[in-house]
Order: C-alpha cells, then sequence, then structure tokens
C-alpha cells in the first residue's frame, strides 16, 4: 500500500518506521529538514516497545504533492496542523483512498472533513502509546497497546477494516471500531486529567498521582470532560472517571504527556485540542467546567511567553 505519514514526529515516526518495514510504499512529509534529511541518508532508527530497528526504505519530502496519490493519508500532526494537511490532500485525493486524523484531542475529524469528503474521513486512537524523538532521524516510543480505527460517520466501515489489517501486518496491535467516538472521548479524558496538569506542575504522570493537591487538580479536570461528554451524548463506557484515568495513569506513571514536552522545548502545545476544548463542550451542554479553564489560562499564558509576546 502506498502511504504517507504528515507529520513525523515521534508519533509519527514510528508509524512511518513500522508501516515502511512491513514492505508498504511509505513517505514521511514534515518540515524538520534535518530529521528529513537524516531519514534519506541513514535510514530512521525506530527503538522502544517494538524493538531496535532502522528503516532505510522510506521516501521524504516535505510537501505531500512529492508523493502524489496514495491509499492512505495518516495525518499525524498537531492538532494545529491538521486543516492545512487537508488541504495539500485534496487535490490529491483518489477515489477509495482514506484519510486517517490521528490526533490527541477532539475535532480532528471535523475539521478535516471540512475539506475532504467525510466518507474518506477514518479516526485512529493510539491507545497506551507514548514517543519522544532522541534526535533527527531516531525515534523512541514507550509502549504498544493497541490502534483503534474507525469512520468518521461510524458504523461498520470497510475501508477502516482495511486499514486496520494494514496495521496489523506492521505489527502493531489494531482493531477497528463501529463507535470511535466513544474511544476518543475516552482518551480525551485521559488526555485532559493529565495534559495541563503535568504541564502546570512540571510532573510526570506519577508525580501527578503521588501529590495529593495536584492529583485533586488532575480529577477535576477529568470529572468535567467526563460530565461534558455525558451530557453531549457520547456513549462513554465507565461510570467513574476518576477511577479510569488512575487505572490509565498507574499503566504509564514515568510518562510526560506531549504538552509538558512542548513546553520544556518552548513550543506551543495542543491546549486547544486538549484542556481549552472542556470549557468550549461545557458551554455548549450546559456544564461548568471550571479546573480546565484555570488550566488552559495558565497553559496559555507561558506560551505567550514563550512567543515573546507580553
Amino acid at each position: 500500500m502506498k502511504i504517507a505519514v504528515i507529520g513525523t514526529g515521534a508519533m509519527g515516526s514510528i508509524y512511518a518506521g513500522l508501516l515502511g518495514d512491513a514492505g508498504n510504499e511509505v513517505w514521511a512529509i514534515d518540515l524538520w529538514q534535518d530529521h528529513l534529511d537524516t531519514i534519506r541518508d541513514k535510514g530512521l532508527r525506530v527503538e522502544g516497545a517494538s524493538g531496535d530497528r532502522i528503516v532505510t526504505s522510506l521516501n521524504v519530502a516535505n510537501d505531500v504533492a512529492e508523493a502524489g496519490a496514495c491509499d492512505l493519508y495518516i495525518v499525524a500532526t498537531k492538532a494545529s496542523g491538521v486543516e492545512t494537511a487537508a488541504e495539500s490532500i485534496k487535490p490529491l485525493l483518489s477515489e477509495g483512498a482514506a484519510v486517517l486524523a490521528m490526533q490527541n484531542g477532539l475535532g480532528a475529524g471535523e475539521r478535516i472533513a471540512k475539506v475532504l469528503p467525510s466518507e474518506a474521513v477514518l479516526l485512529g486512537v493510539a491507545e497506551g502509546f507514548g514517543g519522544s524523538m532522541k534526535g533527527p532521524g531516531h525515534a523512541h516510543h514507550n509502549g504498544m497497546q493497541l490502534i483503534r480505527i474507525g469512520a468518521l460517520n461510524g458504523g461498520r466501515d470497510e475501508r477502516a477494516i482495511r486499514i486496520t489489517k494494514i496495521w496489523e501486518d506492521a505489527g502493531f496491535p489494531a482493531r477497528a471500531y463501529d463507535d470511535i467516538n466513544q474511544l476518543i472521548w475516552e482518551k480525551f479524558i485521559c488526555n485532559v486529567a493529565y495534559s495541563a496538569p503535568c504541564t502546570v506542575f512540571n510532573r510526570t504522570i506519577s508525580g501527578i498521582m503521588n501529590d495529593p493537591h495536584s492529583r485533586s487538580v488532575s480529577q477535576g479536570c477529568a470529572r468535567e470532560a467526563y460530565e461534558a461528554g455525558r451530557a453531549k451524548g457520547v456513549a462513554i463506557s465507565f461510570d467513574d472517571p476518576v477511577a479510569y484515568v488512575t487505572a490509565f495513569g498507574e499503566r504509564m506513571p514515568d510518562a510526560r504527556p506531549s504538552m509538558l514536552l512542548d513546553h520544556m522545548a518552548k513550543r506551543p502545545s495542543e491546549i486547544d485540542a486538549i484542556n481549552g476544548m472542556v470549557p468550549v463542550v461545557a458551554a455548549e451542554v450546559g456544564t461548568k467546567a471550571p479546573y480546565n479553564e484555570v488550566m488552559s489560562a495558565i497553559v496559555r499564558s507561558r506560551e505567550a511567553e514563550f512567543a515573546g509576546a507580553p
């Protein structure tokens, strides 16, 4: 299968590396030129949960137009880059091709569907994954629990089933789901619990869980997201959000969420798609989100300092 991975940071590099090593024609699309040059000249090293390998078969480009028409476009950019990626895919998208959004937070699929046909859009959830870049051409990942895939429009989708098989053949635990929106919300609640709190308090997940003060804030963020989701009509599978996010955190105690890694590198984060999205949904459905409002305000204030703003 011909696949373009748009956005080859930590997670995108893991996807590209394993899919390419499985014999697919994979294009790594990114603006990080040193990274692309290293992949082209020396290969992409992927180490961690799937072993340690150097993949030398990848194609690289700054623009997906160089890859041309593909069978699958994996959008692995930050949330802020989703619509730009969709616009770049639009003139290349052929009948039967799929676009798989692999973002944290909410709304990526809907933003892509503003540009591309909704029936071509799939949503993916990477559960139990954590990745980081060791340097150009070198990605590390902490776990490989499950890749969940489903159609934006819901229901049994043959395209989602076919794409899931490609991930399985590349060594990813993967499964197709009829209601991917439920799973996105369940991961979203976990992201909300730890993303902004870990960033604001500069702690790993276990650091948040082991301190009663920051733990209380984390749990408040999670409860607000859960209440907003329930009020929105999402079929969340659990009744106790605190127990759910605690169990999630216990599986990766030493992890630093991508939001914290962004701040450590003085980069803008995906705050608007994660904790910042909870007050937006809460306002729509009539619930409250004071914990997430405060956490988001602190994160945004720090990011304004990164940019040199007052």
